[in-house]
């Protein structure tokens, strides 16, 4: 350095603070001259680097800093630090413990990279200090030098030991303390940059910058995956985090193949580390010693294991779309974890301990990884292709398990295969996994084995390949859309058709319970309907047309045809049409009960078309807004011709009431409050007396879809009591079919709704607090005997004999005299439903009055669980209502 600077430096050093404030635009560019220029040595590098961050760093402000400071002197600080890393790469060949010079060059190189860090280590404190959150490009230089530093700084510790040989030793202290130090920059870095946002507006060079982060954090991340696996770890967490944080900006720039790439390399890396010293603590007898160094090693490994995995699926999750490339390396990752675990024949054997910790870290999060992986063509299409491997089997079932959740086209992606000759072959499901259950011809001999599924909450004994994939195929065709039975239907003649007898086994296996799931529980008139679905699905569209053209849904002869068909099955054309003619039909019914007086005996005319109107509506994935508009219109005129008194009496209006609650619990989002609260009071009023089980089936549908809306406050008084009290009857019912519908019901309105009081309100008695509880963990009180189950089986055939003879003999369709009178009659006078709008709304203020003041006693009394009522007001509230009672009938006798 010139005899000039080295002047200047001397002043300087002298200086106090309030001195480095006044000549700071002066000094400092000539300082930053000088680092760049004027230094021949490394020693005046660090002393100028050292003024400028400890004398005048603190006195520039923060939107300056890039400006006056950073960019002029840490692209500098980058080329000194890797001229250092060369420089020992250079010298260190010669270091022994008799070179006492080289090996103290050496050592002071290591400390003046120290300082480098230390220097840099203050910036990152002092742009930290500021309490407003930096701007990126106020410090856009910081961030990548800082990098650049850490990345020769680790990757030299993680090659010491084949740099420095045999005279590691020699320098060890100093390495050590060179890696801390890193480890404490990255670590403020990390933290700064987590206080800086960018959003839409920002610029294509800050972007840039932090997606260059984002890049050379992967970079380093590929260097300290042995160093350290608390660094490595949350260098990918704030890896992860920064790619969601800006995701919208920075989701087209990043390398998505390196990353997902690297996350799988590490989850395999981790999984056979942690497989390995398993194999270890196994062999030498430790597995029961859990403080052991060993065991806690496996410990750490596996929880590496399972962070990776959950960083994966995480990742996959939110750029899955920009992932179809690599798919075939998330098929391989799941074939080579799912290979090492049993039943495979490669899988070791383990204690249980181990074995259940390996379970949570690598094979648990495989199942949140296939449903991640589900949607995307690119899986399938891998996945979908005959593969002699166990795993691929396991693979195949355990997409057949999760495919009910999925979304339509995620299912006709798999079940229905490749298409068009353009495509990539892609099998149908079920024909893959035959294929894939023919290939394993030594899984099945040996033969390898299965958990058993849980019955009656108990786990079945291991079961053989051939019987774990029965079960879950019969699980996947008692779920299967009717519109996917064609594919199976193929799929299994193909099976049984061809030479492996075992697979010819396993095909018939599940015809025989895809022909048991077709004759359930209806007679006649349902089992031709199941014949018309399917028959339905095979016509052509010309030939849909045509069936619509011959039994026209707008005539009501033909309704009984179209109750039977799945709208999902029909053309475009053929679909609108049905639709179509039915709402048609229910608005031409509607307007004649209307012009005839509401009478009863045109009720059945009303349930013969709300039947179909409920089939229409439930078979649309996305109705039309003017299709919905127009049926809770209708929905809406027939709740509030229901009347509470007549519907306990008549059994025609209880069907009504029942048809109006399934298509209500569908389009509940699009129904008013009040109309919510005549439903409500219908219901009540049902309960209260014996019904049909199907009514209250229906009852718990249209309560648990309940959860999906809020209630205004106006109306929560009118409705959340009567709800709670509603779940509370129900799920108290005896009948079995009942009270299983009443939890799963009301668990589905538990998780959905934002009303929690309603749950706690529900569950005021003790017994069926307890049954909701184990239900949803799944308790099973009592477990029947081997000879009461047989006893009590013997004692229901003939019940079941009887009720099959009286379904043959179609007793239960003849009305006797008395039912054709009933519905042919017209409502008693005394029970007349043919008021005037103005009594009718007498009559539903009544109700919503006394329901309102019956919750604001439950309230008082203490009969809900609240805070103590507020007497400074609801005592003059109180008396404002009683003068608000007596006025109103006063006004009513003055009349």
């Amino acid at each position: 350095m010139s005899q000039s600077n080295t002047s200047l430096l001397d002043e300087v050093v002298q200086w106090s603070q309030e001195t480095c404030r006044q000549e700071l635009k002066s000094v400092l560019p000539k300082l930053a001259i000088s680092c760049i220029i004027h230094c021949y040595s490394w020693d005046d590098h660090i002393r100028i680097l050292k003024i400028i961050t400890e004398m005048f760093l603190p006195h520039i402000r923060l939107s300056e800093l890039e400006d006056e400071c950073f960019s002029k002197i840490l692209p500098e600080v980058e080329t000194v630090f890797e001229s250092m890393m060369k420089e020992i790469l250079d010298q260190v060949g010669g270091l022994s413990s008799q070179n006492t010079e080289l090996c103290e060059l050496l050592r002071n190189l290591l400390q003046a990279m120290m300082q480098i860090i230390d220097a840099l280590s203050a910036c990152v404190h002092y742009v930290g200090s500021f309490e407003e959150a930096p701007v990126l490009d106020a410090i856009r230089s910081l961030p990548t030098c800082i990098l650049k530093v850490l990345r020769e700084t680790f990757q030299h510790c993680k090659e010491s030991e084949v740099i420095y040989c045999g005279r590691l030793s020699l320098v060890a202290d100093l390495l050590q303390r060179l890696f801390k130090e890193a480890y404490s920059l990255q670590k403020g870095l990390l933290e700064l940059l987590d206080r800086i946002s960018l959003d839409s507006s920002a610029s294509e060079e800050e972007v840039s910058d932090i997606v260059t982060v984002i890049h050379s954090l992967l970079d380093i991340c590929s260097i300290i995956s042995n160093l350290d696996m608390a660094l490595h770890a949350n260098t990918w967490k704030f890896l992860i985090k920064s790619s969601l944080k800006y995701q919208s900006l920075v989701e087209e720039h990043l390398h998505h193949g390196a990353i997902s790439t690297s996350l799988c390399e590490n989850l395999l890396a981790f999984f056979h580390n942690s497989l390995e010293l398993a194999e270890q603590i196994k062999d030498a007898g430790l597995q029961e010693a859990t403080q052991s160094p060993e065991y806690k090693l496996f410990q750490k490994t596996a929880k590496m294991c399972r962070f990776f995995a959950n960083t994966l699926v995480h990742y996959i999750k939110e750029f899955k779309f920009f992932l179809t490339k690599y798919c075939t390396c998330f098929h391989q990752l799941y074939l080579q974890i799912v290979s090492k675990f049993p039943p495979s024949l490669s899988a070791p054997t383990l204690p249980a301990a181990l074995s259940e910790e390996l379970n949570a870290a690598g094979l648990v999060p495989m199942d949140a990884l296939l449903l991640q992986l589900l949607p995307l063509r690119p899986f399938a299409e891998v996945v979908l292709h005959p593969e002699h491997k166990l795993p691929q089997c396991v693979l195949l079932v355990n997409v057949l398990d999760q495919l009910p959740s999925q979304p339509e086209e995620t299912l006709q992606l798999w079940h229905i295969g490749s298409q068009f000759s353009e495509e990539i072959p892609r099998l149908p499901l079920y024909q893959a996994l035959f294929a894939g259950f023919r290939r394993c011809y030594t899984e099945r001999r040996v033969p390898v084995l299965f958990p058993g599924v849980m019955m009656k909450g108990q786990a079945q004994a291991q079961v053989t390949l051939h019987h774990h994939i029965c079960v879950h195929l019969c699980a996947s065709v008692a779920a299967l859309p009717p519109m996917y039975f064609p594919v199976l239907e193929r799929s299994l003649v193909d099976a049984v058709l061809q030479a492996d007898t075992q697979t010819a086994l396993l095909a018939t296996d599940v015809w025989c319970f895809t022909v048991k799931t077709c004759t359930a529980e209806c007679f006649q008139s349902l089992h031709l309907g199941l014949l018309l679905k399917r028959m339905v699905f095979l016509m052509t569209p010309n030939h849909q047309m045509e069936l619509v053209m011959r039994y026209p849904p707008s005539d009501v002869e033909n309704l009984p045809v179209w109750r039977h068909v799945l709208f999902r099955a029909l053309s475009r054309d053929a679909c609108h049409q049905v639709e179509s003619d039915i709402i048609g039909l229910t608005q031409k019914a509607l307007a004649d009960w209307q012009n005839g007086g509401f009478k009863l005996g045109q009720v059945n005319k009303m349930n013969a078309v709300l039947l179909p109107l409920l089939v229409v509506i439930r078979g649309l994935s996305s109705p039309e807004e003017e299709c919905v508009l127009s049926i809770t219109r209708m929905v809406t005129q027939l709740w509030l011709r229901m009347n509470p008194d007549q519907v306990q009496t008549h059994p025609v209006l209880q069907r009504t009431v029942e048809l109006l609650l399934s298509i209500s619990a569908i389009l509940v989002k699009h129904i008013e409050p009040q109309v919510i609260c005549q439903a409500l009071l219908c219901v009540d009023a049902l309960v209260s007396q014996e019904c049909v089980d199907q009514l209250l089936l229906a009852a718990l549908e249209f309560l648990s879809s309940l959860g999906k809306i809020f209630v205004p406050p106006d109306t929560q008084s009118q409705i959340l009591p009567r709800l709670s009290s509603l779940f509370g009857v129900l799920l108290a019912d005896k009948s079995w079919l009942v009270h299983q519908h009443g939890v799963e019901a009301f668990s589905h309105f538990a998780e959905i709704t934002n009303h929690e009081e309603v749950i706690s309100q529900s569950l005021c008695a003790e017994e069926t607090k307890a049954k909701v509880v184990n239900y949803l963990t799944k308790t099973v009180n009592a477990q029947e005997d081997v000879e009461s189950r047989l006893q009590r089986l013997k004692l229901e055939t003939p019940v079941l004999e009887q009720h099959n003879d009286k379904l043959e003999k179609n007793k239960e369709n003849v009305p006797d005299k008395t039912q054709l009178q009933k519905l042919t009659s017209l409502p008693s006078p005394k029970r007349a439903r043919q008021e005037t709008s103005t009594e009718e709304e007498y009559r539903r203020y009544i109700q919503t009055a006394e329901s309102a003041l019956k919750a604001l006693q439950a309230l008082t009394e203490g009969k809900v669980d609240t805070a103590s009522p507020p007497q400074q007001w609801l005592e003059s509230k109180l008396q404002e209502l009683q003068s608000l009672i007596a006025h109103i009938s006063t006004a009513r006798h003055t009349t």
